[in-house]
């Protein structure tokens, strides 16, 4: 089913949005993309793509866009959170030459996207809420007028209505974590990689950002207190120094600089179990959300926006191309969103003894095979969706 000439309705300008307007774009559909807020618009905050990511980006020829605002990372750090002793590293530098792994700030990341979604000709259209969808008929109605489009995308995040639509009301569940994030000026020379501060039920992860002038922080703490979904709740800096007031003193010195920060609840959702119906079909956080230890929030949706667009391109009619998506990407973002799970137990351990010999392990396992660690990951970040076949499925 060639996409030339199809008319597609993309909700939502997020970064799975924009990714998968572009690349429809691409390949002659006639998208529109309709954003609830007034602006597009990202609260300030880094993220981190990895090179299963960054293949989706350089297929939509935006990989040097990335690279001119992006900080290449040469490793990922496991310390200990009192000593700041290392426990564990990744060292990136050892990934294959055409595998780069980057922290960006998600607005950047945003600015490009709607820039080259809109130089290729996609129509972004701020202001617009989408109340209702027809998945059967591809029809959506925004501010109480109905229009019909050959295809409907739902990239409408955690509280998709495309999901609801699909799927019907899944309640998700709060883990009894949640989640600070701030930004910093940078001091010194900041090393680029990202460090993870492991402590008992709690963990936080820095990198920089911005040519190494600021730093990115996100702090997850255990507790049973409830916090919001989403990222608008501002908090008080002085209730996230004092969740980590036992860390390490350089953590401490940072903290300290916090002027600004944002809490979240972090709740756990199934992945759909529906992806698509009639003219209707779900992409990124709508469709698989997960938690953020494992950095691949921003990956899988371009991963899913480059899959989708290139099912359809391919297929024999729409419910084809929809089916081979599914088929495609559920099975890999399921390991992903299991995997992002196990790690925030592996960052909290709580019990001294229980995590001294497991740290000791990673430190023991790390001199005898430094390479075998990143090699683990390799079924992730060297996965390249831009050579997957469509005819595999």
């Amino acid at each position: 089913m060639p996409l030339r000439g199809l008319q597609v309705a993309v909700v939502g300008a997020g970064i799975a949005g924009l990714a998968v307007a572009r690349a429809m774009n691409l390949r002659g559909a006639n998208v529109t993309v309709f954003e609830r807020a007034s602006a597009v618009s990202e609260v300030g905050a880094g993220l981190q793509i990895s090179p299963n990511g960054l293949a989706a980006l350089r297929a939509l020829n935006l990989s040097d866009d990335l690279a001119k605002v992006a900080t290449q990372a040469q490793a990922v750090q496991l310390c200990d959170y009192k000593k700041a002793r290392p426990v564990l590293r990744l060292d990136l530098t050892q990934l294959p030459e055409n595998q780069i792994y980057s922290f960006v700030l998600r607005a950047e990341l945003i600015s490009i996207l709607l820039r080259r979604a809109e130089a290729a000709g996609v129509v972004v259209q701020t202001d617009s809420p989408v109340d209702q969808i027809k998945p059967e008929t591809g029809e959506i109605c925004i501010n109480g007028q109905w229009h019909s489009f050959g295809l409907v995308i739902g990239a409408d995040g955690l509280h998709s209505m495309t999901r609801k639509a699909l799927n019907g009301t899944l309640a998700p569940f709060f883990t009894r974590q949640v989640a600070w994030r701030a930004l910093v000026s940078a001091t010194g020379n900041p090393a680029p990689q990202a460090t993870v501060y492991m402590g008992p039920g709690r963990h936080i992860v820095t990198y920089p950002l911005r040519d190494m002038t600021m730093m990115n922080i996100v702090a997850v703490e255990e507790r049973w207190d409830w916090a919001d979904e989403g990222w608008s709740h501002e908090d008080d800096p002085d209730n996230l120094r004092a969740a980590f007031a036992d860390f390490t003193p350089e953590i401490q010195e940072l903290l300290s600089r916090v002027g600004h920060v944002n809490l979240w609840g972090l709740f756990r959702h199934p992945v759909a179990n529906v992806w698509h119906g009639g003219r209707a079909v779900l992409l990124g956080d709508a469709a698989h959300p997960t938690l953020p230890f494992l950095a691949q929030g921003a990956n899988m949706a371009l991963e899913d926006a480059w899959v989708l667009t290139d099912c359809l391109d391919k297929a024999g009619d729409l419910n084809a191309g929809l089916v081979q998506y599914q088929a495609l990407r559920k099975p890999r973002v399921s390991r992903i969103v299991d995997a992002a799970t196990k790690n925030a137990r592996n960052y909290h351990l709580r019990w001294p003894p229980v995590r001294w010999a497991a740290h000791s392990a990673l430190r023991l396992g790390g001199r005898i095979a430094p390479a075998l660690p990143l090699r683990k990951f390799d079924w992730l970040y060297g996965h390249d969706v831009t050579r997957q076949k469509v005819a595999d499925v």
